[in-house]
């Protein structure tokens, strides 16, 4: 009989994590929504008959409770995504240094908390897969953006160092780079036809890198619109 999958996606919100929601759901798969918020998880949380925990995941007893409440609610996940991510901009001379600190534990440190903890699992079931969500940023440093530029960065950097590690011991770690803009319904498009990546999409990326067969798996993946510059 196949193993169950449980995917948990940590950073939830309407966009991309529900696209990957719903995606995981049509797979077959039980799905886990983490998120500060949980109330705006509501709508796909009964939509996909799915399962919502708060978690700030730059905090380290949230994120244990975290894993311990799945792992009793569903069972261990072998498929976690971590998709969070805080940013603040403006000139480097006028930043807050407290705010920019913050941005830095949710987008990088988070990773690495959430990432320890599914490994932690995936070790002693012998297989998984952690997925990180990038961003322009993960490759390249914009004017007024430094801490969003700090925290894609070591994030990356993260995703390399676990890839070396657990993939040896059969546990799939990679890094989606999503070098443009996501299309929001709620939001008038300027950029012309195709400007915007679909979240459906990109969600079908997330579920290529889980499927690899391990002969050939992948450590990183550009994602970016025809029409965006590199």
């Amino acid at each position: 009989m196949a193993q169950q999958e449980i995917a948990l996606i940590v950073g939830s919100g309407p966009g991309l994590s529900g696209s990957l929601a719903r995606l995981f759901k049509k797979e077959g798969m039980t799905v886990a929504l983490a998120a500060r918020n949980v109330e705006k998880l509501d709508g796909i949380v009964k939509e996909i008959d799915g399962h919502a925990y708060t978690c700030d995941a730059s905090s380290t007893t949230d994120v244990k409770n975290l894993f311990d409440a799945v792992s009793q609610d569903l069972g261990d996940p072998n498929l976690v995504v971590y998709n969070a991510s805080g940013r603040v901009r403006g000139p480097i001379t006028e930043l807050d240094p407290d705010t920019v600190r913050q941005t830095i534990l949710i987008t990088c440190y988070g990773g690495f908390l959430i990432g320890q903890e599914a490994a932690k699992r995936m070790i002693k079931a012998g297989n998984g897969t952690i997925l990180f969500t990038g961003a322009s940023a993960s490759v390249k440093g914009y004017a007024n953006s430094p801490a969003f530029a700090m925290g894609k960065m070591g994030l990356t950097g993260l995703v390399q160092s676990m890839a070396r590690e657990l993939q040896p011991q059969n546990i799939h770690v990679a890094q989606v780079v999503i070098d443009g803009g996501i299309a929001n319904p709620d939001r008038v498009a300027t950029r012309g036809p195709d400007g915007s990546l679909d979240p459906d999409a990109i969600a079908q990326t997330y579920l290529h890198l889980h499927r690899q067969h391990r002969s050939a798996w992948a450590s990183q993946i550009e994602l970016r619109p025809w029409s965006e510059k590199f």
